[in-house]
């Protein structure tokens, strides 16, 4: 695929979700996408056809996070992405949101490297990468407690990873779960916010849940 066929299918991708693509985005996100098709031939980093990509794998890969950038404020915050693995939403969202400071979480060594490899080739300032288990986590972490922002790609979630997220975030933090469903998610330590489709194809939606503190608070403990 040329730069010129990337930048037409990009934009046109964008235009069917009604996602904004500032050109100054373009060349990093095709240095990413370029990148994770090169290491996915020797290592399973995503499913998704990356040789001769189609619209669901542009959709899946970068239009839901920049379709989910414009319910994420621009601002100097902290911000976890938990199981990064290939690296998508969060490198393509830290393109669009640039000032925020992004950590990605990723307990598989081989999945780190190349997060680690894409965090230089794409030119990304303020982002890190941990190789690590998400509920291994603790308050010796830059950031733990008082983020703003975490993000989930989550086929599926569990109490182990709202208890995580919770102990991330501060008081009206948000968590941004893309998910394939809109059914509604109130964990204890979370209101439920809404729930946007991002894409009709795979069809995801965004679930944003904001941090709120109770009493139930001190019960935030791992099965």
């Amino acid at each position: 695929m040329t730069s010129r066929e990337f930048k037409e299918r990009l934009l046109a991708r964008a235009r069917r979700a009604n996602a904004a693509v500032r050109p100054e985005w373009i060349e990093p996100l095709e240095r990413y996408f370029t990148l994770l098709a090169r290491w996915n031939m020797k290592m399973n980093l995503t499913a998704l056809p990356l040789d001769e990509p189609t619209d669901r794998t542009f959709d899946r890969l970068l239009i839901e996070p920049l379709a989910a950038a414009r319910f994420v404020p621009n601002e100097p915050d902290d911000w976890w992405d938990l199981g990064s693995g290939g690296g998508s939403p969060a490198i393509p969202l830290k393109v669009a949101r640039q000032r925020l400071k992004l950590t990605m979480i990723e307990a598989k060594a081989r999945q780190a490297v190349f997060l680690r490899e894409a965090i230089r080739v794409v030119g990304l300032a303020d982002t890190a990468v941990i190789n690590r288990r998400f509920d291994e986590l603790s308050d010796a972490d830059l950031g733990y407690g008082s983020s703003q922002l975490v993000t989930v790609r989550a086929v599926r979630t569990d109490r182990q990873l709202f208890v995580a997220a919770a102990r991330l975030l501060r008081a009206e933090g948000r968590l941004l779960l893309f998910r394939p469903t809109d059914r509604p998610a109130s964990p204890v330590g979370f209101r439920f916010l809404e729930s946007v489709l991002l894409t009709e194809v795979p069809r995801t939606h965004l679930t944003i849940l904001e941090r709120v503190f109770h009493v139930e608070q001190k019960t935030l403990t791992p099965p």
